[in-house]
């Protein structure tokens, strides 16, 4: 039987689908890495439309509306909260899958590149954990965000991929590379970062990679 750590992780999802919303095999390893390392995990996503959608199989984009929180609740088995309901301080770590909802339904990095937006109920979410100290895990695409909202030399990865890393400089945080099994910490910001799908070929990659990352997050 599982002996449960007392620590508590919010997992901030964006969707249900890679090219629209949360990247399912990061959120899933997300959270069994965490239950793992005996903490509880809570999910939260932004109330808002998704930016678009996209037929999983075709690629095609299609007209039929969803909505993120909804969308989300697939991955949460139902139980999920609005983003705004998020109290950084009852968290040791909040989490951050990849997938093009990070860029998409989080903020518009997708669209926009650096002049990017990032969803008010997200900014608010990772300032305050900044103010509390909290753990603050990106993975995969999602360290642009920290780099729109943190800035202020904040160092993450997502990799090697050269033009995501000099858009990551341009919004005032440091690139560094790193390899997909691997994680970058800014100890002094307490904020971690991990490359999977950005660099991966093999989900046994991702799993290492986001593993070691939450570990190294809840001890």
């Amino acid at each position: 039987m599982q002996k449960e750590s007392g620590k508590n992780v919010a997992i901030i999802l964006s969707g249900c689908g890679v090219f629209d919303g949360s990247e399912i095999h990061e959120a899933v390893i997300a959270i069994l890495s965490a239950r793992k390392a005996g903490a509880s995990v809570k999910f939260f996503a932004p109330d808002i439309p998704q930016a678009d959608v996209v037929n999983h199989l075709s690629g095609n984009a299609e007209p039929l509306p969803r909505e993120v929180l909804s969308e989300s609740a697939r991955i949460a088995r139902g139980k999920i909260s609005p983003l705004f309901e998020l109290n950084a301080k009852k968290f040791d770590a909040i989490i951050f899958p990849g997938g093009f909802g990070a860029a998409k339904n989080l903020s518009s990095f997708a669209m926009d590149g650096t002049s990017c937006s990032v969803n008010a109920d997200v900014e608010k979410a990772i300032k305050d954990a900044l103010s509390a100290k909290v753990a603050l895990g990106f993975i995969c695409i999602s360290p642009v965000i920290a780099a729109k909202v943190i800035g202020n030399g904040v160092e993450l990865t997502i990799g090697r991929d050269p033009s995501t890393a000099s858009a990551i400089n341009a919004m005032g945080a440091r690139h560094l590379e790193c390899g997909v099994e691997g994680f970058i910490k800014d100890a002094k910001l307490n904020v971690y970062s991990t490359p999977a799908y950005m660099l991966a070929q093999d989900i046994l990659q991702v799993e290492a990679g986001i593993s070691s990352m939450v570990s190294a997050m809840l001890l």
